[in-house]
């Protein structure tokens, strides 16, 4: 039997390649099944144990091969960061003798190191000075600065510490301070947690506003969140330099545009506004009606709301949101900023970008039951890992080329239509988010997925599912206030122990810069 002549490439026209790679893709498919099914069966006649389940890896572990590789290898030859275990600085020498025979010589010391926690109460009364002056005025010695209550800012700082970063409940709390020694109730603590913390509140509101003044990029999301009794939603917005919450009854795209306000109650109709106005194709007779009115700038809600009565227009939210965009823009925030979400529409404002890892999880939810079926899936699913993959290069290594050529590869990947009807959706829901999803390729520098706001959101998640729902207004914000501070500590390797330390004004405690300065410092800086 002759064999067939070998396939002359080179003579193949583009459809005919393209048709060859899928006929190959398949047959491997095939194999690989087959080579599957002996290897169960090996296995049962051997009486070996049934090969586990596990769960399907993520698009980041699925890409790792090509390109990816190379830039996993290229990253274990860095030199290591240094271990957090580094030995703090000796606070106490003690010298050990031992009695030696006549005759010996020393040879010095050998060190021994012990790291050790002293956890006492401490009872201070302060005796202040009480003057009656010639007029009848009375004076008293004012207490120190880091004085603001009876439980001093140790028990402050310490309570702080543990419910916001240890996850340590309010009632863990108190039979933790009792069993110290401390004479503390319940109340008490929920005041240490909420109350005259202005200052804090002031540093985590001024987090955004450093954060959109410098951001090329930000990720967002969002969660559930009860608050007495009624469902609300906590939003994310940050970044590698900050991480900023807020928790309100409503997570509509008004309500997040509020957010990016960064607390600015203005109004503003200008070129920015129109433009949103038209995007969204508001009304011919609202957006003619905004703009020929003479007034264009709104010092708050009142003011605008008026206005709105005045031009009696419909499309009222529409025109909000146009406004706050205006207002946005018109101090020059986000104009050259990438928001990074997943599919959520509230997110959809200004350059906006897709996550990766959203859009591969349409393929994963996929429910297949022929094995043709799962054959499409799973060829579908690792032809996203490759393209994936050759992004993350893209963006070590861009040029016009290889962007040209990613566009190109993008319709042809998402293109395809198989005849199983729920995978033929998911690629053609993916295809028609084509520009927010390559917005890398003219914004290399920008997230290929949301994990940045993701996990920050998980300390968030797993507070609530410790603690419950807040029941306070001051609750609610604190909350908000001492997660953003916690992770925007942690981005800047900043130890949140001396983070407040240095805000409470304890004597020992060292400087902490205010986090602010340092987001609006350089990276490199």
């Amino acid at each position: 039997m002759t064999s067939a002549p070998p396939l002359d490439l080179d003579a193949l026209s583009l459809d005919e390649l393209k048709k060859l790679v899928v006929q190959l893709l398949r047959r491997v498919a095939v194999l690989e099944e087959e080579n599957q099914r002996l290897r169960a069966e090996v296995a049962r006649l051997k009486g070996l144990p049934k090969r586990p389940k596990l769960a399907p890896g993520s698009l980041d572990q699925a890409s790792k091969s090509g390109p990816a590789l190379q830039s996993q290898k290229r990253a274990r030859r860095r030199p290591k960061r240094q271990s957090g275990r580094r030995t703090p600085p000796v606070t106490e020498d003690r010298t050990l003798v031992v009695e030696v025979p006549p005759g010996s010589h020393r040879r010095g010391f050998e060190t021994f190191t012990v790291q050790d926690l002293v956890l006492t109460p401490q009872v201070i009364r302060f005796r202040r000075e009480r003057w009656v002056t010639p007029d009848g005025h009375e004076i008293v010695a004012p207490l120190p600065p880091e004085v603001t209550g009876h439980f001093g800012p140790g028990v402050v700082r310490y309570v702080l510490m543990q419910h916001f970063q240890g996850q340590v409940t309010v009632e863990r709390l108190l039979g933790q301070l009792r069993a110290l020694g401390l004479r503390i109730s319940k109340g008490e603590i929920l005041a240490v947690l909420t109350a005259h913390k202005e200052a804090f509140h002031t540093e985590k509101e001024a987090l955004l506003e450093a954060g959109l003044e410098t951001a090329a990029w930000l990720t967002v999301d969002d969660t559930a969140a009860r608050h007495a009794g009624h469902d609300e939603y906590t939003t994310h917005i940050g970044n590698d330099r900050f991480a900023w919450f807020a928790t309100r009854s409503s997570k509509s795209r008004l309500n997040f545009l509020d957010l990016l306000r960064a607390g600015h109650p203005d109004y503003v109709i200008n070129a920015a506004a129109a433009a949103y106005l038209v995007e969204h194709q508001a009304a011919e007779a609202v957006i003619t009606a905004l703009l020929l009115d003479e007034q264009r700038s709104f010092a708050d809600e009142a003011a605008w709301q008026a206005h709105l009565d005045r031009l009696n227009l419909g499309q009222r939210r529409l025109a909000t949101e146009a406004a706050v965009v205006g207002a946005i823009v018109g101090r020059g925030r986000l104009t050259d900023t990438v928001i990074v979400s997943d599919e959520a529409g509230q997110f959809d404002v200004f350059e906006h970008a897709l996550c990766w890892l959203h859009a591969e999880r349409h393929l994963r939810q996929i429910i297949s039951v022929t094995d043709e079926q799962h054959r499409w899936v799973d060829l579908q699913r690792q032809l996203v890992w490759w393209f994936y993959a050759d992004l993350k290069a893209y963006k070590d290594e861009p040029s016009p080329q290889r962007r040209t050529a990613l566009r190109q590869r993008f319709d042809r990947v998402f293109g395809r239509v198989t005849g199983f009807a729920e995978l033929d959706e998911a690629v053609a829901r993916i295809l028609a988010n084509k520009d927010d999803l390559l917005r890398v390729l003219d914004r290399p520098g920008i997230p290929l997925n949301t994990n940045t706001s993701e996990t920050d959101v998980r300390s968030f998640v797993t507070k609530r599912k410790i603690s419950g729902e807040t029941r306070s207004t001051a609750g609610k914000q604190a909350r908000d206030t001492f997660l953003s501070l916690l992770k925007t500590c942690a981005k800047h390797a900043i130890s949140f122990w001396d983070y407040l330390g240095a805000r409470l004004k304890i004597p020992d405690a060292g400087p902490v810069p205010w986090l602010p300065d340092l987001i609006r410092q350089p990276a490199s800086a």
